[in-house]
């Protein structure tokens, strides 16, 4: 089945405008959501807005947006002073320079939409695509929608184009803030983590090799009380904390992964061993 479009937009550079169509590049109905219940009789609950001087609830239309300019302290603003202040929707994806695709840090990421062209634009939008595909380049850009203004990265993706939003470099943390103690890494370890990360290396990511074992383990558990089974958790053992020798730890680690990829092969070689048991008996015949 085909994707909808959440949003419609328009990508411009220099004299040329791309009509597309924004497509969500996520599932989130497959996020488990759990709802508030009145234990008593089962009912849903309800959330109420309640003042914090006088701990009653305040009806909605006597609900306003403040800002706290200081603590405790509060400026007003009416929804037609929101308004004014908001970013106006031009749903323009405006380009503003071209860069190298991989110069964009990845924890500027913060959400992927796909692009499709929109009527009319199906030439345009491959165009692009095959032209940044060519420049190894991605497309920054400002987009302006729900009221706010974006920074985000249009680039190639197979036959096609997506749309990275970004976060802005006020919005991020530094590294540097992080504590990070001094440590004197030994050169048998590193070879020895080295080794490691060699012994369980892949050539590409292949994520459909992986899956949430939890969302699966919460599904059945949920079925199973839908079915009206009782739910018991066993216990957990909390796992241990304790310095161990780092070179012992990296060695165990090696063995344990050997023993895993052996095992892993010793079915296929037991049936080649069968079959060639079974040739040799119909020569004998």
């Amino acid at each position: 089945m085909a994707m909808r479009a959440i949003a419609s937009a328009t990508v411009s550079f220099g004299l040329v405008s791309i009509p597309v169509k924004l497509f969500s590049s996520a599932e989130s109905s497959t996020t488990i959501r759990f709802n508030q219940i009145h234990k008593k009789d089962g009912a849903r609950l309800k959330q109420q807005m309640i003042s914090a001087k006088t701990g009653e609830a305040v009806p909605k239309d006597e609900i306003v947006k403040g800002y706290e300019f200081a603590k405790g302290q509060y400026v007003l603003f009416s929804p037609d002073e929101l308004k004014a202040i908001e970013e106006e929707s031009s749903h323009t994806i405006d380009i503003a320079e071209f860069l190298p695709a991989d110069s964009v840090e990845r924890l500027y990421l913060e959400k992927v939409y796909y692009l499709g062209p929109d009527k009319g634009g199906a030439r345009a939008y491959r165009l692009l695509s095959q032209a940044l595909s060519k420049t190894g380049r991605g497309a920054l850009a400002k987009y302006s929608a729900r009221g706010k203004q974006y920074l985000v990265l249009v680039r190639p993706m197979k036959d096609g184009l997506a749309m990275e939003q970004l976060r802005y470099a006020d919005e991020l943390r530094s590294f540097s803030e992080v504590p990070i103690d001094a440590a004197e890494v030994k050169q048998e370890e590193l070879d020895l983590a080295v080794q490691l990360i060699e012994q369980a290396a892949s050539d590409k990511f292949q994520p459909e090799n992986y899956k949430d074992e939890v969302r699966e383990r919460v599904m059945e558990l949920i079925q199973r009380k839908v079915d009206g089974e009782d739910i018991t958790v066993s216990p957990t053992e909390e796992p241990e904390h304790k310095i161990i020798d780092m070179m012992e730890a990296l060695k165990a680690s090696i063995a344990s992964g050997q023993s895993k990829q052996a095992a892993e092969r010793k079915p296929a070689q037991r049936s080649g061993k069968k079959a060639a048991v079974k040739k040799t008996s119909a020569k004998a015949k």
